[in-house]
Formats: C-alpha cells, structure tokens, sequence
C-alpha cells in the first residue's frame, strides 16, 4: 500500500501535559537580569543623562535598594538590547559598578518604541526645553506615521478626523500651540537652543528666531557676541520680518541689539513691511530698508551719548 506522503504534525510532549496556567505564564513579560554591557541607549534619546543631584539620588538608592522599577528595552537586529527606558537607571547602576540590572523585554517597532520612550519621561518635572522639543518631534512624527494624516477636507469641513497635534494634545494635556512652539525649538542652532536651556535667551524669542536662516541664526550669535544683549521678543519678531524680506544683515541684528531696552514698546522701530503704507509708492522695498536702518542707527547713536559705559 502506498504511502500518503503526508506527515502528520504531532504535538510535542509539554504541551500535551502543560496546563492552561503554565502556558499563561510562559505568555507573561518576565523580568530579567541583563549585563549593562549588553544595553544600548536609544537612538536619538532626547534625554540628558547627567551626573547631578537626581543622579545622586538615583544612586543613593539603588545602593539601598536596588533598582526596584524594571527597565524597558527591545532586541536589536545586530545583538544586544536597545533600552527604552532606564537610561538614568543604567547609569546609576553603572556608577555603583553593577554589572546586570532588571529589564522586561518587548518586542516593538520603532514607532512604538518611540512613543514608550518619550510618554515615559515626558511627565519628568526637571526637562530642559531642548528635551521636551525634540520629545515632541519625535512623538509627533512618529504618530503621524502611525495614525496617518487626516485630509484637510474632513478636518476643516466635516471634522470627522482630528489632526496628529490635537490628538496628542489631548494624550499629553498640552496644548496644541504649546507642541509646537516647543517644536520650533528643534530649527535652533545647538547654541542657541543651549541659551534657552540655560535661561539666557527666553522661549518667546527663541520661537521668532527659529524661523531665520541657519546662516541668519550665525550671524546673530555673532551680533549677540558683539552686543552683549539678548534678542526681547519685539527685536525677535523684526528680525524675523527682516528676513522674509531677505533683509536680515549681521549689520541689521547689531542696530537692532544696540537698542535701549524698552524703546520697541514705546517709539521703536517697526520693520518696512509694517511701514510701506507710509512711503510714497516709487520708494522700493531698499529706500524703505535703508531709511529705517538710518533711523536705527542714529537712535543707537543717541543711546550711546546718554550712556557712555556702553
């Protein structure tokens, strides 16, 4: 008789005898001890790690009690483990020279892994505002990634779908204005996003300036440089009219840096778009622009003479 060639599957032995309970269990996430050495940190993690007095506290008691949160991380393809979350707790461990610590292992695509990430340091009340902006791109791209863009013919006619920020407003209970003035932040050159950080140049201002040019953004830390003063939100906003009109010289931040403080709010100067109504109609846009840089400078001399220290 000839033989089928068919081969029957046969269950193996343990799962014949393994109970609904064990097989539950072998379903649960566990905890597990892996060596630090084979934990890597995020790619692109918003998060500072720094040795500072969280640190310390960090430190103080994971030496007295260990580390009694798990941390989250994913297999990587090329080996080792991507953390998600525990950086300032790997770190401890590592100063505390501890070789493993308790991680649950998940599997997650780079979305997920991001939106577990930023949601689980996000509520921190010690972020910088460089942190909280590129945790919010992050976020932010990664849901619209997931969710997909709502077309602006429901959105603006029907409402039958909500945008990617609003829906993350409401997850984060921020609003959708705060997201992305936070998010501008990430258009900033690193140095002077760190002047934000370091509460030198204030958030409003930041928020103008991101809009120049990175060529623009240079020049200012030179203006600034050469100044001595920090943009207000007024002189912000003119440099950023400045530079739509593909106006905005190192020349023009330094007038506008040499202002008495105070000045825009009450007679200052006002950018030649606002203005153009004023000049008769044959001034071009550069007879606007050099009649304006004039006035500056000449109200810059007549702070000079009132103050000589400067």
């Amino acid at each position: 008789m000839k033989s089928s060639g068919k081969k029957l599957s046969l269950p193996a032995y343990d799962d014949i005898f393994s109970t609904e309970e064990s097989r539950v269990d072998d379903a649960r996430e566990k905890v597990v001890q892996i060596p630090l050495s084979e934990l890597h940190p995020f790619a692109e993690h918003p998060f500072r790690v720094l040795d500072d007095e969280k640190m310390q506290e960090t430190v103080d008691s994971i030496a007295e009690n260990g580390v009694l949160v798990p941390a989250i991380a994913r297999p990587r393809p090329e080996g080792g483990y991507e953390l998600i979350s525990g950086h300032r707790r790997k770190h401890g461990c590592e100063l505390l020279g501890l070789e493993t610590m308790p991680v649950i292992v998940r599997d997650l695509t780079d979305d997920q892994a991001i939106l577990m990430m930023v949601d689980s340091n996000i509520q921190r009340e010690t972020l910088l505002p460089s942190e909280r902006a590129f945790a919010y791109k992050m976020r932010l791209d990664a849901m619209k990634r997931t969710h997909g863009r709502p077309s602006l013919r429901n959105v603006s006619q029907f409402e039958t779908q909500k945008r990617t920020d609003q829906l993350m407003a409401e997850q984060t209970g921020e609003s959708r204005a705060t997201i992305q003035r936070y998010i501008r932040l990430t258009q900033l050159l690193p140095e002077l996003l760190d002047m934000v950080d370091n509460r030198k140049l204030g958030m409003n201002p930041a928020v103008e300036i991101s809009f120049l040019t990175k060529e623009e953004q240079a020049d200012l830390l030179d203006a600034i440089e050469s100044e001595q003063a920090m943009p207000t939100l007024a002189q912000a906003q003119r440099m950023k009219k400045f530079s739509y009109a593909k106006r905005l010289t190192v020349d023009v931040m330094r007038a506008i840096l040499g202002e008495a403080r105070g000045a825009d709010r009450s007679t200052g100067v006002i950018a030649y778009n606002d203005l153009r109504e004023y000049y008769p109609s044959h001034f071009t846009d550069q007879m606007i622009h050099d009649d304006i840089m004039s006035y500056v400078r000449k109200r810059h001399l007549k702070h000079q003479r009132k103050d000589p220290s400067r």
